[in-house]
């Protein structure tokens, strides 16, 4: 009877095993499947290293990049190939950040209960973006021959329907990498920072309405200004100015008296809430980190103030700020996948909203122009941020127009109203014709 007994308990510890095993197993699989299912070895879904089945397409069905036994099929448009390169991701898959790699999975259309669609000889799964092709050639078009990027998303939705990054390359020729230019792999949008130049006094100026009496309060421009000893310095002498004034003319001086009157302290706390300093998880894909140094020096402080200094800013981390403004201190998250954002961002206090929102009005009344944007209503901010690079400087636009918030930059370009403004225009009166067709 003992004997029995011991050989039932041997039994049962093993189906208690066996049952452990597969629930662990189970688990694994559907944490692990997606990613052994696209392993690059499965012969079934790859092909002399190329995927063989799967489908993208933009918002509107365009199929900009398809999957068959012959390997990847981009556009027959170079152009349209080049705009979407960094996003699509190229034949050798050297973008991390790519569809091709990031939505691998979705591509050879696996699921837990099904596997592998491949497997049965179909074409695999579609991933539908939230771009609009249109909209990302013009982008691309507008940007010419300079470096730089173009990204446009709908705040109330998230959707992203404008994402260009250059250089790039033909990213169906598994040479193009030969010759190609430092960048042209980079989703800069996505995974570069930059020094922020002007663009960044929005955030001061949000923080200087919470945080000081600015209802009467007026700063006179001499052309430079001591802080501590040391000299910040406009391009010429703006006289006597109120707040939106001092926005509208860029006024260095200005700005950098506030940063330093908020402090560091309070510039720190204001940079993290309007998630300047966040990587944020775009559909899986994580982007750069904004980082900013506001240290005891006041001189430093006040250049930090104005976007400059150590200042590294995201470009989609800035959109998003934009997007915020426009939503009354709301916005959705950034998706790249249609209609893939369900989450909202709190950032922006609505009343400082709506103050700034009427600031960044005023810029493009009084400085930028109104009959440069025809029937877009413009609110924004242009920049030119200091690179250290003999004197040159990146251009920045960023701001919103009815549903949508943009961020442009266009790498040693000069002055931001004059060579990314007019690309922003481009994109945005682009969206409109879309949007009527």
């Amino acid at each position: 009877m003992k004997k029995l007994e011991g050989r039932a308990t041997i039994c049962l510890l093993l189906v208690l095993a066996v049952i452990a095993c597969l629930i662990y197993f189970v688990v694994r699989l559907e944490v692990n499947g997606p990613e052994w299912a696209g392993y690059y070895a499965n012969s079934h879904i790859f092909k002399n290293g190329s995927l063989i089945a799967g489908e993208v397409t933009d918002r509107d069905g365009t199929t900009i990049l398809r999957y068959d036994s012959d390997g990847a099929h981009y556009s027959a448009d170079e152009y349209e190939r080049r705009a979407n390169s960094v996003l699509l991701g190229d034949v050798n898959y050297s973008i991390p950040t790519a569809v091709n790699v990031v939505f691998r999975s979705d591509l050879v259309g696996y699921n837990f209960v099904t596997g592998t669609e491949g497997i049965l000889g179909s074409k695999g799964g579609k991933v539908t973006l939230a771009i609009d092709n249109e909209v990302n050639n013009a982008a691309y078009q507008a940007l010419g021959y300079h470096d730089g990027l173009v990204s446009v998303y709908n705040y109330k939705t998230g959707d992203i329907i404008c994402l260009v990054s250059t250089p790039t390359v033909d990213p169906q020729d598994p040479n193009g990498g030969t010759n190609a230019k430092s960048g042209s792999y980079i989703n800069k949008v996505f995974s570069a920072r930059f020094a922020p130049g002007s663009t960044f006094k929005v955030l001061t100026a949000l923080a200087a309405l919470e945080k000081l009496d600015m209802d009467e309060w007026t700063f006179t421009c001499t052309g430079s200004h001591d802080l501590g000893g040391n000299k910040i310095t406009c391009p010429y002498a703006h006289g006597t100015m109120d707040f939106s004034g001092a926005l509208a003319n860029s006024c260095n001086c200005a700005f950098g008296e506030l940063a330093v009157e908020l402090g560091t302290k309070t510039m720190n706390k204001y940079v993290k809430k309007a998630g300047l300093t966040k990587s944020y998880d775009i559909n899986g894909i994580e982007t750069a980190a904004g980082s900013f140094d506001f240290d005891s020096d006041p001189v430093n402080i006040g250049w930090a103030g104005i976007g400059q200094y150590n200042d590294q800013a995201n470009p989609l981390s800035l959109m998003t700020f934009m997007g915020a403004i426009a939503g009354g201190g709301t916005t959705a998250k950034p998706s790249i996948i249609k209609g893939g954002s369900t989450e909202f961002l709190d950032l922006v206090d609505p009343t400082s909203a709506d103050e700034l929102d009427e600031m960044l009005r005023n810029n493009v009344e009084a400085k930028y122009g109104d009959d440069n944007y025809p029937g877009l209503e413009l609110r924004a901010k242009s920049g030119s941020a200091e690179t250290g690079d003999g004197g040159a400087t990146n251009a920045w636009f960023v701001g919103y127009s009815g549903d949508y918030a943009f961020v442009v930059l266009v790498e040693h370009g000069g002055a931001g109203a004059d060579v990314a403004g007019p690309i922003a225009n481009k994109v945005l009166q682009t969206i409109i014709e879309q949007e009527g067709r």
